[in-house]
C-alpha cells in the first residue's frame, strides 16, 4: 500500500496548538482529533507527534500532567497554556499568509 505523502511539515506545531484549544488530551487522542476532522486527509505518526509534544512542553506552550483515561490507562495529558494561545494565533496568521500566497501561485498561468 502506497504510503500518503507527508503534508505536516511545518504545520504540526499548529495541528497539536489548534486539537488542544478544543480540550485538553492525551497524544493518542490528538492524532485521533487531526486525523478525524481532517477527514482522514492529515496523518500524524507517532515518530513526529511525540518529539513535538515534548518540544511544546519545554517551550511552555502545553502543560503536560500524567493521567487515569476512561480506558483506565496512565497517560500523559497535555492542555494549551496562555503563552502556546498566543502562539496558535501568530501561528494561524502565517499560515493563513502561506495558504493565500500559494493559492495565487496555483492560479498563476503567463
Amino acid at each position: 500500500m502506497a504510503r500518503k505523502p507527508d503534508h505536516l511539515q511545518g504545520s504540526l506545531d499548529l495541528l497539536i496548538l489548534k486539537s488542544l484549544e478544543y480540550r485538553p488530551n492525551h497524544g493518542f487522542g490528538i492524532t485521533l482529533h487531526i486525523e478525524t476532522v481532517s477527514e482522514g486527509l492529515l496523518n500524524v505518526e507517532e515518530g513526529s507527534l511525540y518529539p513535538a509534544l515534548h518540544r511544546l512542553e519545554r517551550d511552555g506552550l502545553i502543560a503536560g500532567e500524567w493521567k487515569v483515561t476512561e480506558n483506565q490507562r496512565r497517560a500523559r495529558v497535555y492542555s494549551i497554556t496562555r503563552d502556546g494561545k498566543k502562539r496558535l494565533a501568530e501561528a494561524t496568521d502565517n499560515w493563513k499568509n502561506v495558504n493565500r500566497g500559494v493559492a495565487r501561485m496555483l492560479r498563476f498561468s503567463e
